[in-house]
């Protein structure tokens, strides 16, 4: 059964970190190109960043570039973004996603690229 499972998320105050991790079972997602999206209440969905699983190369929204750091670790079968210098704007449900069985002709930051998705681990900034 594939499953992807979110946590990690958490109350921070403005400038806080949190790291959110993404682990998978039912297949392995070193092999796949993993995306994490947020949403806020009221806000379309927005592509936050990925990581493609051809070359490890990396994508970041310019709201947290600079911010936030995708990565994968394999031996535990899961990837994890780090969140740094989090910001009120920062708060929203943040999910991760996998493309396996998903249209890998689409860019990663594509929500329609992914087949399956976590639940989502909410991610509050607030003084």
């Amino acid at each position: 059964q594939v499953q992807l499972v979110e946590s990690g998320g958490g109350l921070v105050q403005p400038g806080g970190s949190l790291r959110l991790s993404c682990k998978a079972s039912g297949f392995t997602l070193d092999h796949y190109t993993i995306g994490w999206f947020r949403q806020a209440p009221g806000k379309e969905r927005e592509g936050v960043s990925c990581i493609s699983s051809s070359d490890g190369s990396t994508y970041y929204a310019d709201s947290v570039k600079g911010r936030f750091a995708i990565s994968r670790d394999k031996d535990n079968n899961a990837v994890y973004l780090q969140m740094n210098s989090l910001k009120l704007e920062d708060t929203a449900v943040y999910s991760c996603a996998t493309d396996f069985l998903g249209r890998w002709h689409l860019p990663c930051s594509q929500a329609s690229r992914y087949g399956y998705w976590g639940q989502g681990t909410q991610v509050t900034v607030s003084s």
